[in-house]
């Protein structure tokens, strides 16, 4: 018996705000199945186009957006995930400053927002299970390398990036020992420069060495918060 097997991209787009904390990109539907639900970016692959290409053009047709970096991160394929047709879903996931975005409702997407994954409403199709494996692929990650710099900006007091892990890890850290840990590796540099924000003392800025990161990346290097 021939296949008759569709294959779509789906693309879970975290967002990083210090003050709302971590959200992800969702569009509201504009047609059934799912019509009126909230629904992760995505669609059908063109016969003419790579993965990579379908899910930034979804991306775009659907949100308005050009998401530099994205990573994949699943293939899901219940036989009846999809209502209408066998269709196997290729997931992105990424990681943006929401501010640096301008998001607008385009093609078959009725309105597009960012959710705190903490609130988030009644999704289509399985997305729920494929914003959790995200999530859950996210904190492993962020434990076993440094990712995140580019949500803070290019000079920052520590607290900025603490604040920042205690958001993507959704767990509180030992200050100190984060510290120590952090700068441990030498490709976090304290400036001579600080920032006064509140009444308290006036806070050292910081900012990362990229060039300093990719060399101990090269030499094989072993980041782990949690040793």
């Amino acid at each position: 018996m021939p296949q008759s097997i569709k294959v779509s991209v789906d693309a879970v787009v975290f967002g990083y705000d210090p003050e709302e904390g971590v959200s992800v990109l969702l569009i509201k539907r504009k047609y059934e199945p799912f019509q009126k639900f909230w629904a992760l970016p995505g669609g059908l692959v063109e016969d003419t186009e790579s993965l990579e290409e379908a899910v930034r053009r979804e991306l775009k047709e659907e949100a308005g957006i050009d998401v530099t970096y994205l990573e994949q991160l699943y293939s899901f394929g219940k036989p009846d995930r999809d209502p209408r047709n066998r269709v196997i879903s290729v997931t992105y996931y990424g990681l943006v400053r929401p501010k640096d975005f301008q998001i607008s409702a385009q093609t078959d997407a009725e309105d597009v927002a960012w959710f705190n994954i903490k609130k988030l409403p009644r999704l289509a199709f399985d997305h729920k299970h494929i914003v959790d494996t995200a999530i859950k692929r996210l904190r492993g990650k962020i434990a076993y390398e440094p990712i995140g710099f580019e949500l803070l900006d290019k000079k920052f007091p520590f607290s900025d990036l603490e604040k920042l892990y205690q958001a993507l890890l959704d767990q509180n850290l030992d200050r100190r020992n984060f510290k120590k840990k952090i700068m441990a590796y030498g490709f976090l540099e304290e400036l001579d420069e600080s920032i006064q924000r509140g009444a308290g003392r006036p806070a050292k800025l910081h900012q990362f060495n990229k060039k300093k990161y990719f060399e101990l990346k090269e030499n094989g290097y072993n980041f782990d918060l949690f040793l």
